[in-house]
């Protein structure tokens, strides 16, 4: 899975369907990053931080997120 172009500098992609966050750095298959890039229903973070994710009430993808990363 390659890094969408939007998103080449941030490496924290929110899912607004299901308030998931995926660490693109780490990304799977399983996350389908392409179909939500489709769908077009997705957020990035300022600061690009997992911390700022779970702030706004994201939950960490299962598939990409590890449980101990605060970068």
């Amino acid at each position: 899975m390659a890094r969408p172009t939007r998103f080449e500098h941030f490496r924290w992609l929110g899912d607004k369907r299901n308030q998931r966050v995926h660490d693109l750095d780490r990304a799977t298959d399983a996350c389908d990053i392409d179909e939500l890039m489709a769908s077009e229903q997705f957020a990035a973070f300022g600061p690009d931080m997992l911390p700022e994710a779970r702030n706004r009430s994201y939950r960490p993808c299962r598939h990409c997120v590890s449980a101990p990363v605060d970068a």
